[in-house]
């Protein structure tokens, strides 16, 4: 896919609109050759995906070793509205909280106070975090209104084409 294509994907306002949630659910390949999926906070930069975690999660020696990642990022409504992106991951060892993972939580319902709490929280249990930066080079938008999964674009095709038999 080339770069002016994921740009227009991704520019849309449904996955602008993807872009700005809490969650994706992040897949890659486990250090066993298992699949792995699991879900983690994000943010947006406009140009990339940036997702923070611990320097000891068991995903990033998997990364190391296999940085090819693919997101899933939905809704729970039907029609469900799917924002699906491919990239390799970029790992960055960060000391202190990084912004990014306070922005990517910031989202969640806290009163000012229970903000504060989880702030020290975060700041007394990480000494450093790790960044894990996603380039998209893949992008694919299902809203199931104007796109569909081409599997089923695919049977719409034939279906028209045995109706103009």
């Amino acid at each position: 896919m080339q770069p002016n294509e994921i740009t227009e994907v991704l520019n849309r306002p449904i996955s602008r609109e993807l872009l700005a949630r809490d969650l994706t659910r992040l897949a890659y390949v486990a250090k066993d050759g298992t699949p792995r999926n699991v879900p983690i906070a994000f943010t947006w930069n406009g140009s990339q995906i940036v997702m923070c975690t611990s320097k000891n999660a068991p995903k990033l020696p998997a990364l190391r070793e296999n940085p090819m990642v693919a997101m899933t990022i939905d809704t729970e409504v039907h029609p469900p509205k799917i924002l699906l992106i491919r990239g390799r991951a970029e790992l960055d060892l960060v000391d202190g909280i990084p912004d990014e993972y306070l922005q990517m939580n910031g989202s969640y319902e806290m009163t000012p106070e229970q903000r504060v709490h989880w702030e020290a929280e975060v700041r007394s249990l990480y000494d450093g975090m790790v960044r894990i930066v996603v380039t998209p080079t893949w992008a694919k938008l299902i809203d199931f209104e104007t796109t569909l999964p081409s599997a089923v674009e695919e049977l719409v095709h034939q279906r028209d084409e045995r109706q103009r038999a």
